[in-house]
């Protein structure tokens, strides 16, 4: 069905406008237009006494199109005109009341149109907010200026900067929703209140003339001020944050008139901003992922998976267990012994009540959440499961005898999935016979909270199986890439470099401190070393194995994690690493663990004349990140991936590489096209002359670079992760 803008005009005088752009009702300048003159219509129509405006198909509005931040036009239809003209003219001074029939979601720019209205109804549970921060750009069709002064400026404030969506019960208890009616009678109920209005039976209220919400001057300054010191911590290099503050700053000190001129200014500014590029290129890349060449458009239809058994109630077992259970599906914990079962159900019962402590899940969710969990010790309820994760230690014997096990006591339809993070899935499953049902299901720690889910398929993987676990990731509220198997996948092994040149870094000289701080400088919120705390030392030990056998040209090999460990210290596990780890306390750096380098930069003794390099903060960040590029490259290249904005997605949601900073970013190959591929090659091509071949160009960076094309370009020609006969 087309955008369309209807209006009817019943017998009682009152006029309905519906918004139709399925399935959201999406605005666009040309609903714009189309409402303009509907509403011009109407109010020059005799027999029309009053007005209601709706969406059809039971939603409202989801917002203003996205698809116009990625390519604002230069001759800009003006944000300012359209906001003023159509929010304040058009609807708010209108001479006949309008009443806003608000059902399903109002959101961005939906409620905005629906605030410039003069009475609100919504249908119980309709969703109400102002996201328009997360796309870098703030509210443009007056929103700054009506919430406050419908739910005054504290939950406007907390609206707008958090993003935050109320139900219509809320509104209503705020003052945002005048009624609350059932769907069916949300039309007629609204006709009626409209026709009130009409007769002066009720109010007829024009939120940009209100007061009484806001409070005194000084108490709204001084909430301001609280929110934009919040801003400043919380996102430093996220300028629509203060930007929306002082909107609303404008028209509290001048009125609504001007504030809706600032807001209009501010908004036509960010659209064509960096912020907004990366943000807007993040969500489209986000909503890719889920399409899948071959396997999401071939009609395929998912299996409902109800039951799953976890085998390690470890960290990763337990938090996968949390995420599953708070997705009401039946899981069955399986431990080697009943000391370690017990202490592994206890890690999920306290992941649950973290949640609820954080006001996440509710206490009945919660309890819902524990029943479904069922701790086992060995393989006998297995046979009735519809997938099981394999979650032990990276060690590939144990887990060849798990999948060796599992193929004689599960059925033949049940999914076999392992959350290794590294280790090539055809050795796994080489020992069974199970080859199609096997995947990786690589979750991101901690499994409960990190939004990621890196879907490994091999050569022989099922189409069936890949759907299948799609489906249980989008039910886990995950955002899944299915990738090509190979050692580290798409994710850990783009990352590699990421982990392994600040070792480099370190045994020419350079201060460890100072490239954590560089690198959480850049944008991210911890650095290298922080984050090897943080997995421990063991595991940053075996995972460096499997990249030493895959990619021995580019592993640097060095004594510093051996002679940690053989110091007693193996990172935030045990409260010492290259932090120190206390209790209720951030980590802080250990100027004990200096010894230590000292004597690993003596074996290895690469220092150029015995003396440190001499490199400023942005040369260590460019020699940390551009071969994690690099290496992103050579998997672009192997089409481990289908798109190119995968590996951004994957990049900011499992590696925390940031979404937005002063840079630009968008994901990793977002901000290393913006970058450039010529400065990257010959960066890494001047370094690979001075410290080795840890730096040499790929093949697929240096085409680009020759030839001045973007990093991104023609990935899904050459990849679209071919069909299965051809992987």
């Amino acid at each position: 069905m087309a955008m369309a803008v209807t209006m009817e005009v019943g017998n009682d005088g009152v006029a309905v406008i519906s918004i139709s752009n399925p399935p959201l009702n999406i605005i666009n300048a040309a609903m714009l237009a189309a409402l303009k003159e509907k509403f011009g219509e109407a109010t020059r129509r005799r027999d029309v006494k009053a007005i209601v405006l709706t969406g059809k198909g039971g939603r409202f509005s989801g917002g203003f199109d996205i698809n116009a931040f990625q390519n604002p036009s230069g001759d800009t239809s003006d944000r300012t005109i359209e906001s003023i003209d159509l929010v304040l003219n058009t609807i708010e001074d209108c001479k006949k009341p309008v009443v806003a029939a608000i059902e399903g979601l109002a959101l961005g720019g939906g409620l905005e149109l629906a605030m410039g209205c003069h009475a609100r109804i919504a249908a119980p549970k309709t969703q109400l907010g102002l996201p328009e921060l997360t796309l870098g750009v703030i509210p443009g069709l007056g929103g700054t200026q009506s919430l406050p002064r419908l739910v005054g400026v504290s939950k406007a404030i907390e609206m707008m900067l958090f993003s935050k969506p109320i139900m219509s019960e809320e509104g209503k208890l705020l003052g945002l929703i005048d009624e609350i009616a059932t769907s069916e009678e949300l039309v007629r109920v609204s006709r009626l209140h409209a026709l009130e209005i009409s007769d002066g039976r009720k109010p007829w209220v024009h939120s940009l003339h209100r007061t009484d919400k806001i409070g005194s001057l000084s108490e709204a300054q001084q909430l301001l001020r609280t929110a934009r010191e919040q801003a400043k911590r919380t996102a430093p290099n996220m300028p629509q944050h203060l930007a929306c503050l002082d909107a609303v700053e404008e028209g509290l000190l001048l009125g609504g008139y001007k504030g809706l001129l600032k807001e209009a200014a501010v908004s036509k500014e960010l659209v064509q901003s960096n912020t907004t590029k990366a943000l807007t290129h993040l969500f489209f890349a986000q909503r890719a992922t889920a399409k899948v060449p071959n396997i999401t458009d071939v009609g395929l239809k998912p299996n409902h998976v109800k039951k799953v058994g976890i085998i390690g109630g470890g960290i990763m077992g337990s938090g996968i267990a949390t995420s599953l259970m708070l997705s009401n599906i039946t899981v069955f914990l399986k431990e080697i012994n009943s000391e370690y079962l017990l202490k592994g159900m206890k890690t999920v019962e306290a992941n649950i009540q973290s949640l609820v402590a954080r006001g996440k899940v509710t206490q009945d969710k919660a309890r819902k959440a524990l029943s479904m969990l069922e701790g086992v010790s060995d393989y006998s309820d297995f046979k009735e499961m519809d997938m099981v994760i394999e979650a032990v230690i990276e060690d590939i014997p144990l887990k060849q005898e798990i999948f060796s096990e599992l193929e004689k006591v599960c059925s033949s339809c049940c999914i076999l999935a392992t959350n290794t993070s590294s280790i090539d899935l055809s050795v796994i499953g080489e020992k069974t016979k199970s080859q199609d049902r096997i995947i990786g299901a690589h979750f991101f720690s901690p499994a409960h909270i990190m939004p990621l889910l890196e879907i490994i398929r091999t050569e022989k993987t099922s189409p069936q199986v890949i759907l299948d676990l799609l489906t249980v990731g989008k039910i886990m509220k995950k955002v899944p890439i299915v990738v090509l198997n190979c050692t580290g996948f798409a994710v850990n092994r783009s990352f590699f470099p990421y982990m392994q040149i600040p070792h480099l870094l370190v045994h020419l000289g350079v201060d460890l401190f100072r490239i954590d701080r560089a690198i959480r400088n850049f944008g991210f919120p911890l650095g290298p070393f922080q984050l090897q705390d943080l997995g421990g030392f063991r595991l940053g030990k075996a995972s460096g194995k499997e990249y030493e056998n895959a990619f021995p040209d580019r592993t640097f090999r060095s004594p510093l994690t051996e002679l940690l460990l053989k110091n007693g210290r193996n990172g935030k596990s045990n409260g010492k690493g290259f932090y120190v780890h206390e209790k209720g306390s951030k980590p802080k750096p250990d100027p004990s663990v200096l010894p230590i380098v000292d004597e690993s930069r003596k074996l290895m003794n690469i220092m150029p004349g015995g003396k440190p390099i001499s490199v400023t903060d942005e040369e260590i960040t460019e020699m940390v990140l551009f071969p994690t590029i690099n290496e992103a490259c050579r998997v672009l290249d192997e089409g481990v991936v289908a798109r190119a904005s995968d590996l951004d997605v994957a990049s900011v949601l499992g590696m925390s590489f940031p979404s937005y900073c002063f840079g630009c970013s968008g994901g990793i190959m977002f901000w290393a096209d913006t970058v450039g591929s010529k400065h990257i090659y010959l960066s890494l091509k001047k370094w690979s002359e001075m410290y080795g071949s840890y730096f040499k160009p790929s093949r697929y960076l240096e085409e680009r670079a020759m030839k001045g094309m973007p990093l991104s370009v023609a990935v899904e020609a050459k990849s679209s992760l071919k069909s299965n006969s051809k992987l």
